[in-house]
């Protein structure tokens, strides 16, 4: 038993979150420069008593109540039995890895002795199967079988362990998972089990996921039909705008990365900002060993990328550096036809907007850093990354406007721009084992984001005679100038405290500190007189400072060998506040306090199933390029800026989850009230002018069912399908006549993959969109196939791999205004983008060489197991 007395596993909790509280949150506070929320919060909870176990009764009532956690103690049971050769000879040094029935991912791993013989102790009562992997042998699995409190123990008896054919020189053991795994908070992509992945940028690996799609025109990033998506690399969050998000992966090589989390219902311990969710990006990080890769391709215009990692252990300390460069000539265009009543040109208006965009990319991405091991308990290390992103970008754009009754407008512009884009990111940490039951982790985060982007464009706008609408001392004048620069500095600190209470009871809690200042200047110049004319409608000198603090706890309960419950709650609140430095004017200031809890359970079933149920409540808050009340000109008849109105997303999430070997099936419900939608048409004030801005929808209800479907026949194929589909009802309350809509929506992903004679293999992907909505524009389904061959070359020469992107040139996408309800006068717009590939499909040739002790210890028994123990997904 895990009771002594009155001296229970859960009598524990009260004091260590006491002393965790008392000692922390001053602390912590003192780092902040906007601390008198948890100075305040600190001395609630002490003045309330509630954590006081020896004072308050209630809690000891709760205390008791709660003891039934600790009766149910482990029954652990064992495994056993013999690997033979063909010819009846014992099997020795083969790995061994118990698996879990329900998702296939590792629980325990042992080696065969020299008389073929394992043994695995101390296992869960659940089911599973084992996996058997050997230099020499062909791969093998056992049949399920379940362990119980009545039969602990299981003799599998004596299996034979087939031979391979020919004898190899040099054989390297590699676990391979699933391209898709499921797990109770999201969707796990696994980068490196895809032939595809190899030379692409983080954004396509990205769109090629499941339930996401990427608004190239808009720069926006959609999960599973909801905006709100924050993004997080290494579980750092990313906090700009999206499109500076967008930038970034685009420059970002997917060479680096490991895998990407897509989390819908994350728990307490991460951020509650993101109402449709997180996706997290995780890079890889070797140890004593390095890479190099080289990529060659070309679709409209030429492709190239380098990069390479390396990793050195020294004594208890290891090092690794990373570089990667990339450059992308590309091309998009798009053609917009529209009808709507255009007040700046006197009338009802017919329109043929047409822009070709033909950007130049080229990016750097450097990592440095080191984790030392002081002491058996004691572990700290650091990293400096720096990101660089410069884009030469032409834009040629060519409208007709047809106003009744016969007027005729035509407008030419030549546009050229260039943006240099900065990333400083410095990291340290320090993880501390106070003793076999207690962790403390402490991170420091300093971020840099520097943003420069002049543009110079010379338009001519006129009628068939050469009259322009305005006078030269206008912004209809034909030359212009543009300027936008912006300076985002951010610091984070985190405490994170761990505490095994007992074998069936975890304590995690934390808290988090996040201060962020953000200065943005940006305006238009027009050419007067031989004079650059700053126009001060266009001027937007922007300076935001924004606090948030959090505070969360979490309880992880094993009620049951086969159900585990986690509960938990997140409290963030947040201060931000908006000035123009020039007038010293507030635009806006918002102080937000909000509890945000999480609820998951999981219930192992028979054999290979699970049954898992979560609960969680987000929140997506407008960022600063919301909120600003900038202008920019986007054309003589509408400008765009910032809604200082917003209001923030909160979002509700409730999942129920079904995983039976390897498939899962999913059933998810979620209610956002006032999600923001973003390029919404309204009007200016005085009514004469088109605004795109971002808005708020009343209310938008989602109820989807996910499935994830994997198939291998025989070794040499093997097949994935993830389907999502939902229906959505939302509400507009922006336009001039409200209006709800209701629609059905899904999206579908495949992977197929062949292995092939001679160390080739195939695979063939694809994705596809259906029609959706974003607020009152409307977008057209949409999709693309992929395919690649990859070819492991002889003797550790690497591996050669070459991939065609969107084979069938299908990338278009099409959006429409005016179909929901009517919208600001009465504007009906088709808009189709197309991608570079609609005009040729994109070939890449990639090479991959990975070098140093990682490479060769494929002959090791215990590095066979290491790379196997690398498929436990966390």
């Amino acid at each position: 038993m895990y009771i002594n007395g009155s001296k229970s596993c859960i009598s524990r909790l009260y004091p260590a979150m006491l002393r965790f509280i008392n000692y922390v949150i001053p602390v912590v506070s003192k780092i902040f420069i906007h601390s008198r929320v948890l100075i305040a919060l600190h001395g609630m909870l002490r003045c309330t008593g509630i954590f006081d176990h020896r004072k308050n009764n209630s809690m000891r009532a709760l205390r008791y109540s709660l003891l039934c956690c600790c009766f149910f103690h482990p029954a652990f049971g064992q495994v056993a039995g013999k690997l033979v050769r063909s010819d009846g000879q014992p099997a020795p040094y083969v790995n061994v890895l118990l698996l879990d029935g329900a998702d296939s991912t590792l629980v325990k791993a042992v080696v065969t002795n020299e008389n073929g013989t394992y043994f695995i102790g101390n296992v869960r009562p659940g089911g599973y199967l084992l996996r058997f992997s050997g230099i020499g042998y062909e791969t093998s699995h056992s049949s399920g079988f379940q362990l119980s409190a009545a039969e602990k123990s299981m003799d599998l008896g004596v299996l034979v362990m087939k031979e391979v054919s020919r004898e190899l020189k040099e054989v390297v053991i590699r676990a391979e998972k699933p391209l898709f795994q499921q797990q109770v908070y999201g969707t796990v992509v696994n980068v490196e089990s895809s032939v595809l992945s190899k030379g692409s940028s983080a954004l396509e690996l990205l769109e090629r996921s499941p339930g996401v799609f990427i608004d190239r025109r808009d720069n926006n990033i959609v999960l599973n039909g909801k905006n709100g998506v924050m993004v997080m690399i290494n579980g750092k969050m990313m906090r700009v705008s999206v499109d500076q998000v967008i930038t970034m992966l685009n420059g970002m090589s997917a060479n680096d990365i490991e895998k990407i989390e897509l989390m819908t219902t994350p728990p307490a311990r991460y951020d509650a900002e993101g109402s449709a969710g997180l996706i997290n990006i995780v890079l890889k990080k070797n140890r004593n060993q390095g890479s190099f890769s080289l990529t060659g391709g070309y679709g409209w215009g030429e492709k190239e990328t380098a990069s390479f990692n390396i990793a050195r252990g020294i004594g208890n300390s290891t090092l690794y550096a990373a570089y990667a460069y990339s450059h992308d000539r590309t091309f998009v265009d798009w053609f917009a036809t529209a009808t709507d009543y255009v007040p700046v040109l006197g009338g009802q208006t017919s329109s043929a907007f047409s822009s070709e965009i033909k950007p130049i990319r080229n990016s750097h991405h450097a990592t440095l850093g080191f984790d030392t091991r002081f002491t058996p308990k004691l572990t700290a290390g650091g990293s400096l990354t720096f990101n660089n992103n410069h884009t030469a970008e032409n834009i040629t754009n060519h409208a007709e406007y047809s106003v009744e009754p016969d007027k005729q407008y035509v407008l030419d512009a030549d546009i050229n721009g260039s943006g240099n884009w900065n990333n400083l990111l410095n990291s340290v940490y320090i993880e501390k084992k106070i003793n076999d039951k207690e962790q403390i982790n402490f991170d420091m985060d300093y971020l840099l984001y520097e943003n420069k982007k002049p543009t110079n464009a010379y338009s001519v706008f006129g009628d068939e005679n050469g009259n322009r609408p305005g006078t030269n001392d206008t912004l209809f004048s034909p030359y212009q100038r543009a300027s936008s620069n912006s300076t985002i500095k951010i610091g984070v600190a985190k405490f994170d405290y761990t505490r095994q209470l007992s074998p069936l009871l975890k304590l995690e809690s934390g808290l988090k500190g996040t201060y962020t200042r953000n200065v943005s200047l940006s305006g238009v110049e027009s050419l007067v007189n031989g004079d650059w004319v700053s126009r001060p409608t266009t001027v937007n000198n922007i300076m935001m400072k924004e606090s948030i603090a959090a505070g969360y706890v979490s309880l992880s309960m094993q009620l049951k060998p086969s159900l585990s419950v986690n509960v938990g709650a997140r409290y963030e609140y947040s201060h931000t506040r908006i000035d123009e430095p020039d007038t010293k004017q507030l635009v806006t200031e918002r102080k937000l306090g909000k509890l945000f809890p999480t609820l998951f359970v999981s219930w192992k079933m028979k054999e290979r199933s699970a049954l898992q149920l979560s609960y969680t409540k987000r929140i997506s808050r407008p960022s600063y390029n919301d909120l600003a009340s900038f202008v920019v000109y986007t054309d003589p008849t509408s400008v765009e800026t910032g809604n200082s109105l917003l209001r923030p997303t909160i979002t509700n999430n409730l999942k129920l989850g079904y995983n039976y070997a390897g498939y899962s099936f999913a059933v998810l419900f979620s209610r956002d009230d006032y999600p923001i939608a973003r390029t919404q048409m309204v009007s200016n004030a005085a009514g004469d002018l088109l605004v795109l801005s971002p808005q708020n929808v009343r209310y938008q209800n989602n109820l989807a069912v996910q499935t994830n479907l994997p198939f291998k026949i025989g070794n040499w194929w093997s097949m994935h399908y993830d389907f999502s589909g939902a229906w959505r009802k939302f509400r507009l309350e922006h336009t001039p006549q409200p209006a709800e809509k209701s629609y059905f929506a899904y999206s579908v992903n495949f992977s197929e993959t062949f292995m092939l004679p001679k160390s080739f293999s195939l695979e063939v992907s694809g994705w596809y969109n259906s029609q959706m909505y974003n607020g009152s524009k409307k977008v057209d389904g949409f999709g693309a196939i992929n395919g690649g061959i990859k070819k492991v070359l002889d003797k550790n020469m690497g591996v050669l791999q070459l991939t065609v992107q969107d084979i069938f040139r299908t990338m278009r996408i099409t959006s429409y205004f005016g179909t929901v309800t009517e919208e600001v006068f009465d504007l009906r717009s088709r808009v189709p983008f197309s991608a570079e590939s609609t005009r040729f499909p994109i070939f890449k040739i990639t090479y991959t060489r990975s070098f140093g002790t990682g490479g060769g210890k494929g002959r090791g028994e215990r590095s066979g197991l290491r790379e196997e123990r690398e498929r436990i997904v966390h």
